[in-house]
């Protein structure tokens, strides 16, 4: 079975901005890689999203709801709903996730 992947505003926004980034302070050749790369990794969501790993930071809570794919250092954040993967976050994972998790996922 394959689920449907589909981007919340706020990771769609996410995923513009590090693109924009990189682009920018680094080369566009090298955006395009990261693109492709979290592309793959929506693929990969497509055919198996159960496989992610459930976020350190929202087990200490108690919460199982979430899961995420991890590529140096960029982390994936989606929920599975049925037929369909809901990508909420995608954010370079050295960032204070604690925080960000909280305001982005807890508080929605």
């Amino acid at each position: 079975m394959s689920f449907r992947v589909q981007l919340t505003d706020d990771a769609a926004r996410d995923l513009e901005h590090i693109c924009d980034y990189i682009d920018r302070y680094d080369s566009p050749a090298r955006a395009d890689y990261v693109l492709e790369r979290i592309e793959r990794a929506f693929q990969s969501l497509a055919e198996h999203p159960q496989r992610g790993n459930y976020p350190r930071e929202l087990l200490e809570i108690g919460i199982r709801e979430y899961r995420e794919v991890f590529f140096k250092p960029y982390r994936i954040i989606y929920r599975v709903l049925e037929d369909r993967v809901y990508v909420l976050l995608i954010v370079d994972g050295r960032r204070d996730m604690q925080t960000l998790l909280q305001r982005r996922l807890l508080q929605a």
